[in-house]
């Protein structure tokens, strides 16, 4: 059985043995706290299009223009594919919940069983390599500023194909151990210390590349004496790193705590609760394969250049 099927029937049977000695006020709170928040499958579809539409654009562009065949590109480009495995299998879960639920298809339980451990794998999948090579952006940027006389030499192309493959191959396996252990904590645990340490090293890596830059910025400013430019540099970088870091904060935080929750206190009412907000984290993850073009390639003037000739071309 998937992982998602099997954190609905945790979610389903832990709700049935909540507690009941409550006073009714008390039981109300908790009813109307413990019913969640319904997303219409409609949002889960233009979400997943908007989202497919943009990383596709990513990729072409990027395959397109030679002068972004580059690391730091093809990482992007890595984080664009991630990003659409996640719409893909957004949009034909979606898709099969409309039909199924319209008696437009019928499937037996075996098929359906199949395709949605399939579909959550490549969810999975994608979320591994989502996190990772957000993470080989950081890491690709940091040596971009710390490194620059030496980054052609540390940071080659053949030592990012293997980044690349190794992030590819690791997300593969990892999301197949996951659906296949799906019961076991620990497997549940090395996700959520995955995640952490993709945390530590982002949030690390962007504050440091900040504060240089703000060390720097009043340098020059000493030097130009131009206090206004220096407040107006550390400002769009104090934005700057805001965003980047509160986007990935807020997308992805919820859905690891809930995996969180899940090992640590699987039978507490507010935990249970807390379970009915799932589709709400998933909601937030597809926000952030809709965020991530705009952060990390539509910011490019030279991406920007190449996308405008696409969409002419198409058109």
């Amino acid at each position: 059985m998937s992982t998602l099927a099997s954190l609905q029937m945790l979610i389903d049977s832990l709700n049935s043995t909540a507690p009941s000695n409550r006073t009714n006020k008390t039981a109300n709170r908790s009813s109307a706290w413990c019913q969640g928040v319904f997303i219409p499958n409609e949002l889960f579809l233009t979400l997943g299009l908007v989202s497919l539409v943009e990383n596709v654009l990513v990729v072409v562009a990027i395959i397109k223009n030679r002068n972004l065949h580059s690391p730091m590109h093809y990482f992007i480009c890595c984080l664009a594919v991630s990003d659409i495995l996640v719409s893909v299998s957004n949009l034909v879960e979606t898709l099969f919940i409309l039909l199924m639920e319209h008696g437009m298809l019928l499937l037996q339980t075996s098929i359906i069983r199949q395709l949605d451990n399939i579909i959550d794998m490549m969810i999975c999948s994608s979320v591994v390599s989502s996190l990772s090579f957000l993470g080989a952006i950081a890491v690709d940027r940091y040596i971009t500023i710390f490194y620059a006389l030496r980054y052609h030499s540390i940071m080659t192309m053949q030592r990012a194909v293997v980044i690349i493959v190794g992030i590819w191959v690791a997300s593969t396996i990892s999301s197949s151990l996951f659906i296949a252990y799906y019961k076991n904590s620990a497997v549940i645990l090395c996700l959520i210390g995955f995640f952490l340490s993709m945390l530590i090293l982002v949030v690390g890596l962007y504050i440091h590349m900040f504060s240089l830059a703000h060390h720097h910025a009043r340098n020059i400013s000493s030097l130009q004496k131009k206090r206004t430019i220096h407040q107006m540099t550390s400002m769009k970088g104090a934005v700057t790193l805001t965003i980047l870091l509160g986007v990935f904060f807020m997308c992805w935080s919820p859905f690891f705590l809930h995996l969180t929750l899940i090992v640590t206190c699987p039978k507490n009412p507010f935990c249970t609760c807390f379970f009915n907000y799932f589709n709400l984290f998933l909601i937030l993850i597809i926000c952030n394969s809709v965020i991530d073009p705009l952060i990390y390639a539509f910011r490019s003037q030279e991406l920007r250049k190449t996308l405008k000739e696409v969409v002419l071309c198409s058109w």
